[in-house]
């Protein structure tokens, strides 16, 4: 691409990998990318030599130790992972399934913390995985206390529908949306699958600005309503936190 920066091209290069693809051929990567494979070979080995790229003993390549290294080093949500992290170590005990912490990441809620329990019910969502943000607990809960313009964009587009149950009109959304400002939690049983049930809590700073959602994702089940005081509790334990950090 003519006039293209290095920089846009290292960028394609990194989003070439994702969770179900961590290790790809050279080629792969070009064609993910969309770069000619000599120009996709220099910067590899460049960013190889640098960490951010690793060769398997294969070939493949896959992201290095360095980059994760420098994004957690200064990573936005690192005081509010450490803020939350016992918090979710506690509801995760009582739900004993899934307990997960989420920011709005542009147009998606982005999971930054999930702790799950062997034999867990089903759950799509894993660490620095998205999700639809009218779809998922932790996404409506976010978008619940968005920008109203970031709120209607999202309503006017298409809205993917994973169960029978998912909200897939703008009207229900807006519905929805009333409802958590108004109690403070959602629960949505069945949303992504229909096993599964999601519930979550926004997550305030000092100045009482919703910067999360912290959320549980259990059976869906006649049990699964009596786990919303706990993720209320819990979201709200962060926020204490977090406040007195400020």
């Amino acid at each position: 691409m003519t006039g293209e920066s290095v920089l846009s091209r290292v960028v394609r290069i990194l989003e070439a990998f994702d969770p179900e693809n961590p290790a790809l051929r050279l080629s792969v990567v070009a064609r993910r990318s969309d770069l000619h494979i000599a120009t996709a070979s220099r910067l590899v080995n460049e960013m190889v030599g640098l960490g951010l790229l690793a060769r398997d003993p294969d070939r493949r390549i896959r992201i290095g130790v360095r980059l994760w290294e420098l994004a957690s080093r200064t990573s936005p949500t690192l005081g509010l992972r450490e803020a939350a992290m016992p918090f979710l170590e506690d509801l995760h005990d009582v739900v004993g399934h899934h307990t997960q912490l989420a920011v709005l990441g542009g147009r998606e809620a982005l999971f930054v913390e999930r702790l799950s329990a062997p034999g867990g019910i089903v759950n799509i969502t894993r660490i620095a995985g998205r999700l639809p943000l009218h779809a998922s607990s932790g996404g409506l809960v976010l978008l619940a206390h968005a920008d109203p313009d970031l709120q209607e964009e999202i309503l006017a587009g298409a809205l993917t529908r994973y169960t029978p149950q998912t909200p897939h009109s703008a009207q229900q959304v807006r519905v929805l949306l009333a409802e958590i400002r108004r109690t403070g939690y959602v629960f949505c049983p069945g949303y992504i699958d229909p096993a599964a049930a999601g519930i979550a809590a926004p997550i305030r700073d000092g100045t009482g600005q919703v910067v999360a959602a912290l959320g549980a994702v259990l059976p869906n089940d006649a049990h699964a309503r009596a786990q919303i005081s706990a993720v209320r509790a819990a979201a709200r334990g962060v926020s204490r936190a977090l406040g007195q950090a400020l």
